[in-house]
């Protein structure tokens, strides 16, 4: 059950422009069984039984085969969605390597804008619910791009100034800024993930790169576990 190698390397839009891409993988559906079945030397025993080794894996937290598959992602997001992303301790720090500021000057277009103005819910104070009227986010696009570009200007000023890369970048809204990173995450961790940021209760801008990986990598990557993932944890919630 190897990976489809149409996968590797294959890249989705995300956003307005952001972007995940797999860069490689290690490990299918077939490598998590057998690596349960190493405590007593087994291997496979046939797709049916072992599709059913898998699942009861999942269902009953035997979870470190899960351990054994990887992904590693190239992913360009905001700033607002790297906040969301990194809180998760499933993506090991010594995983991540980022984009630099103090390396690489941000460009005009290195800016986030949302489609839509979400407005605060009332009843949960770190969530939004619906959006503000037309005439509100018209504004507020013409506002924000305003901000933008007056921001911008003065970053390159500073840099014009011969202000160092690091400090020039103190001008910039850092939120809304697009930075690029590769990511490194097992399929256990992955799932964690996921868990949490498919739900509708997660932000808009992490949960977008959320349904990018599950839908259009993990599911194709991973057939078996995928499922599991769908009836034991994503049900179970």
């Amino acid at each position: 059950m190897p990976v489809p190698q149409e996968l590797i390397g294959k890249r989705v839009e995300v956003l307005d422009r952001g972007w995940i891409e797999l860069q490689d993988m290690m490990g299918d559906d077939l490598a998590i069984v057998n690596a349960a079945r190493v405590s007593f030397l087994g291997e496979s025993k046939g797709p049916e039984r072992d599709k059913k080794l898998l699942f009861y894996l999942l269902q009953h937290r035997h979870t470190s085969p899960f351990e054994q598959v990887e992904f590693k992602f190239r992913v360009r997001a905001p700033l607002v969605t790297w906040w969301q992303w990194v809180r998760h301790r499933t993506f090991h720090y010594q995983s991540v390597n980022a984009q630099s500021g103090r390396y690489t000057p941000f460009q005009d277009d290195d800016f986030y804008a949302p489609q839509a103005w979400r407005a605060q819910a009332r009843t949960n104070k770190q969530a939004s619910a619906g959006t503000v009227s037309a005439q509100e986010a018209a504004e507020l696009d013409a506002l924000l791009q305003e901000h933008y570009a007056q921001s911008y200007a003065l970053y390159r000023q500073a840099l014009e100034r011969g202000v160092a890369r690091e400090l020039a970048r103190l001008f910039l809204p850092a939120f809304a800024l697009y930075y690029t990173w590769i990511v490194k995450v097992d399929a256990l961790n992955l799932m964690h993930f996921l868990q949490l940021r498919l739900s509708r209760e997660a932000q808009y801008e992490i949960r977008v790169y959320a349904r990018a990986i599950y839908e259009e990598f993990f599911r194709s990557a991973l057939p078996w576990t995928a499922e599991a993932f769908e009836r034991f944890m994503l049900r179970a919630e």
